[in-house]
């Protein structure tokens, strides 16, 4: 792990510390930062960004650390372990904290006896607000108390932290610039299906051939009727189509290559 002005041990009373996970955020990192001054520290977790992300988060008064990328549970778990603060709160890039979300983060540390919160999101993908089909509150589990949370590290991509303790749920969203065009769509969620295949071939599952056809009508299913994202007009269809190719199709597609590149 690499330092760049980064105090490990932290001033005493050091309540809360915003972390966000970088590489290559140069233009969403000085907005993100912004929305989060109220915390007591701003901490990048960086994998060796290229494009100014870090010196302009240093610019901005922010600290930050840097390690190689194997998985986001493990990048969580580090900062987890370094970032000296009773409370972390895990913000990525292209999310904004609200004055409303910083006051009530500031006022359950204080009051409330729990050991995590969830936060809810507003997603906005490709210049659209999506309110259904699943994206809506879309509880990320993101207020952490250090010392009683981890990632499971079995869980590579959509990471599930383990809690020790109750955990409760805000109220107010972050903002969340998920995605600004459909080529972005397109590359994140490619990247994701081999990281979900990989985690499937690890432990010993193999496709079946109704996977491929079953699973994204399931997905499709599930998200435009049992979520209702037909709500979302045709900007929502298309996004719901392209989940269920990603979702329900590929990752069992590079599965079948996995096991076949096996043999």
């Amino acid at each position: 792990m690499k330092p760049f002005g980064l105090n490990l041990r932290a001033k005493p009373g050091t309540a809360l510390a915003a972390v966000i996970l970088t590489r290559n955020e140069a233009a969403h990192i000085a907005d993100c930062i912004a929305s989060l001054r109220w915390c007591d520290r701003v901490v990048l977790s960086d994998s060796y960004s290229d494009d100014g992300t870090v010196e302009m988060a240093l610019a901005a008064g922010a600290e930050v650390m840097q390690r190689p990328f194997d998985n986001f549970a493990a990048q969580r778990n580090a900062a987890l372990q370094a970032v000296e603060a009773e409370w972390i709160l895990f913000v990525d890039a292209d999310e904004r904290a609200t004055p409303e979300l910083a006051a009530e983060v500031r006022r359950v540390i204080v009051e409330e006896d729990k050991a995590g919160w969830w936060v809810p999101r507003h997603n906005f993908i490709v210049g659209k607000l999506i309110r259904y089909g699943g994206y809506f509150p879309d509880y990320q589990l993101r207020l952490l108390r250090r010392g009683r949370a981890h990632y499971d590290p079995a869980r590579p991509v959509h990471e599930v932290v383990i809690l020790e303790g109750e955990a409760g749920y805000l109220q107010n969203p972050l903002i969340h610039y998920n995605y600004d065009s459909w080529a972005q769509v397109h590359e994140k969620q490619r990247r994701y299906a081999r990281l979900e295949a990989q985690r499937l071939f690890e432990q010993g599952i193999h496709p079946k051939p109704h996977n491929l056809v079953l699973q994204p009508l399931r997905e499709l299913r599930r998200r435009v009727i049992t979520l209702q994202g037909y709500k979302d007009g045709l900007h929502g269809l298309r996004l719901y189509a392209l989940l269920a190719y990603y979702y329900g199709f590929l990752p069992y597609l590079h599965l079948r290559r996995l096991w076949r590149d096996k043999r």
